[in-house]
């Protein structure tokens, strides 16, 4: 939290990866009013960590609750989870539309998967992110189409993500966000150090070089966005 003040972060979003870990998560953030937080089973948890409807709207169902995820899928790591992915992917979905919150997507090498998912599960309805997102301006471009935002982490910083900063260039004003995946995936110049929330201004700077605005103008943009999204 210390780091979050110094690095003048007013609101962010501790992000769900099992539910076995979920109830630790919470009561670390409970007392911290600007501390959001969302529910769900990582693609690549999906073997041992299976979810079920009832069990997601329950726990989704609290106010400090602001997204379902992450979820999604992920043929890189885990591909021969593919059915248990696309399973527990969907009851997300179903999930993020019966309590209208928005879902927190990870996907990698499952692009057309992905998106098929998204259409077919009616994404447009409750909204979504396509969070530390690395894949094509193609992809992007389909996901916007149904209303969702692309997240940017500290992966774009990298020097071989050129055709990532590309897509960044590209993202509309009012579609993009900001994040660090922490405690993985530092940015450049600490790349390889274990990432921390407070390092997020890194990634809002080469967003702002990318895309020709202002450090501020990204600052304030990414906030209008995250409250568009999940809500103030």
């Amino acid at each position: 939290m210390t780091q979050l003040q110094q690095a003048e972060v007013e609101r962010m979003l501790c992000v769900s990866i099992s539910l076995d870990t979920y109830s630790a998560m919470k009561a670390l953030v409970q007392n911290h009013d600007n501390v959001d937080i969302s529910v769900g089973v990582h693609p690549c948890d999906t073997k041992d960590d299976t979810v079920k409807l009832d069990q997601l709207i329950k726990l989704g169902s609290d106010p400090k609750v602001v997204a379902i995820g992450e979820t999604g899928l992920d043929y890189y790591y885990a591909k021969e989870t593919r059915e248990q992915q696309l399973s527990s992917f969907k009851v997300h979905m179903q999930a993020a539309n019966i309590l209208n919150k928005p879902v927190i997507i990870h996907t990698r090498d499952a692009q057309q998967d992905t998106l098929d998912m998204l259409k077919n599960e009616n994404v447009a309805s409750c909204g979504g992110v396509l969070h530390c997102f690395t894949e094509s301006w193609d992809m992007a471009k389909q996901a916007l189409d149904m209303g969702m935002y692309i997240s940017f982490s500290g992966i774009v910083t990298f020097k071989n993500a050129q055709a990532l900063r590309e897509v960044a260039r590209q993202v509309p004003n009012d579609r993009f966000l900001i994040e660090t995946d922490s405690p993985y995936l530092a940015p450049v110049p600490h790349r390889g150090k274990q990432n921390h929330p407070g390092w997020v201004g890194y990634v809002a700077q080469c967003l702002a070089d990318v895309r020709g605005q202002s450090l501020e103008s990204i600052a304030e943009l990414s906030k209008i966005n995250y409250y568009q999204l999940f809500g103030e």
